[in-house]
Parts: structure tokens; C-alpha cells; sequence
């Protein structure tokens, strides 16, 4: 197997939705190995697997709706974890929840979760997650039975657990989303996280009292009646991956659904809202 890579390092915007859908068609190819950044993505191919033509039918790279520039090199003997540990670094978020790599010091925060992303999404880096978390630390979870939807890394449902929710589904349709779930809800020693690889399908004849959906507009607008429907009366629903000037279209699709609008967090532009049935 070779020792030298070759190393692409994208800038997107937008930068989430652009970077799931770049991940994913990115790995169709030879690429291995992805690393978040704060502008995009980086991805590693092997040298014995690239070619000049490697990105020629990576479509995104051709929709006008995203904006993606790249760079490439050659690189001997990557080392993966000095590569991942300089782009990944430990986050507080409200003095309470601690988001940590296994290599950062444990603090003495309340929830102090481990992660180990690789190529998964959800570090709580992003404005999304992050506004997740704080709608999660002020929510009381006890013997709720709770979905995390598009769970990324799982961070929201291993909170979820921590804050006293139990049973906890994790759904997520990326199958590195998915493996990565289940190694860090073990990682974190949960004992009521069930993950599942699919998509809202899964929720038929499922009943929570709290629903955690973290994915993009287009999606949630999609799935909205199946999450109504199996959010149990005075439920809470929780949207995120979405902008600010998403939320009357979000906003109508819940209230038309007989949802009644709380409180929302905002962040760079992003938002997270909370209703409840």
C-alpha cells in the first residue's frame, strides 16, 4: 500500500450542505479519508488510486447553487491523527456541556463528551450543533423517549442520554454516520442509544416525546408530517441546519401542522427552533 497521498482542500459555501454532499460523492471515488476545516473539507486518495480525472464526475463541483474552490498536493506518510488533531479542537458550550476529542484533557464541566468524528459530521463546532446543545441543556429530558434525526457523530442523542432521556433512537442515512454513531454513543458508556442507518421512513408507527432534527431545510420541509406525526401530545420538537431567512417557510410547515412556535436560538446567520405540540 503507498505512503504518499494526494491531498485536495476544498473551500465551500455553503458549507454544510455543500460538505455532505461533497463527502458523499467524494467517496464513490478513492478518496479514504476526510478532515472538516472552517472553510470546507480536506480529502486524501491514495497515489496508487488517483488520477488527473478523479474529480470529473463529482457533480457538485458543477452546481451553480454552491461555490467551491480546491487546491491539491502531494503528501508523504500522512499521519491522520496530527493531520485531524489540528483541525479539531475542544469547545464549552454555556459553561456546561464540554465537546472533546480523546486526546483533549477532561474538564470539569456538567457533560463532558468524547467524540471521535473521522468522517462524520457533527463536532458541535457548527453553529447548528452548537445551538442544539444549548436547546438540549435547557430541556428537561428525564424518561423522555427521545430521536436524534440526521445524528451525524451522535453528540445530540449521547447528550440526550446524559441529561436523563431514555429509550433514544439515532438515525442517520450516511453509513459512516452511522458506524461512527454507535462507536461514540460506546464511547460515552450509553446504555439507551439505539442507532439505525436509513431515513424517515423508519418512523412509522414510532412514538417519541422529543424529536432532535438536525439536517437542512429541504429535508426537514420533506419529512415534517412523519415527525408531527410521531411526536407524542406535548412533545418537543427541535429543527436546525437552516437559515434565518428559512424560518417563515419552517414556521408555517410546523404551526399548519397544529405545532406551536417557542423560542429559537440564532447563530452567524443560522438558527434552531423549538416547538411543541
Amino acid at each position: 500500500m503507498s505512503n504518499i497521498y494526494i491531498g485536495y482542500h476544498f473551500t465551500i459555501a455553503p458549507l454544510e450542505l455543500g460538505s455532505e454532499i461533497l463527502i458523499a460523492e467524494l467517496g464513490e471515488k478513492a478518496f479514504e479519508s476526510f478532515i472538516e476545516t472552517e472553510t470546507g473539507i480536506s480529502a486524501y486518495v491514495q497515489k496508487d488510486l488517483w488520477s488527473e480525472t478523479i474529480l470529473e464526475d463529482i457533480q457538485i463541483l458543477d452546481n451553480p447553487e454552491f461555490k467551491i474552490n480546491y487546491t491539491f498536493e502531494e503528501i508523504e506518510q500522512v499521519n491522520w491523527n496530527e493531520e485531524w488533531e489540528k483541525n479539531f479542537e475542544a469547545i464549552e458550550v454555556d459553561g456546561k456541556c464540554h465537546v472533546r476529542a480523546p486526546f483533549h484533557e477532561k474538564t470539569n464541566a456538567e457533560y463532558d463528551i468524547v467524540i471521535e468524528p473521522k468522517m462524520s459530521f457533527g463536532t458541535g463546532h457548527h453553529e447548528t450543533t452548537h445551538m442544539m446543545i444549548q436547546h438540549i441543556l435547557e430541556t428537561d429530558f428525564s424518561n423522555k423517549k427521545t430521536l436524534d434525526m440526521g445524528c451525524g457523530t451522535a453528540i445530540l442523542a449521547i447528550l440526550a442520554e446524559m441529561k436523563g432521556a431514555q429509550p433514544i433512537d439515532a438515525i442517520d442515512i450516511d453509513n459512516w454516520c452511522y458506524l461512527n454513531s454507535i462507536e461514540n454513543a460506546e464511547r460515552n458508556n450509553c446504555k439507551h442509544i439505539s442507532v439505525y442507518e436509513g431515513d424517515a421512513s423508519l418512523l412509522v408507527e414510532k412514538k417519541y416525546d422529543i424529536i432532535i432534527a438536525n439536517i437542512n431545510r429541504n429535508i426537514l420541509l420533506n419529512d415534517m408530517q412523519q415527525y408531527v406525526d410521531c411526536l407524542n401530545e406535548n412533545g418537543i420538537l427541535f429543527l436546525s441546519g437552516f437559515y434565518t431567512e428559512d424560518i417563515p417557510v419552517i414556521s408555517e410547515s410546523c404551526t399548519s401542522k397544529g405545532l406551536t412556535y417557542v423560542k429559537q436560538f440564532e447563530r452567524n446567520n443560522w438558527v434552531a427552533l423549538k416547538f411543541v405540540k
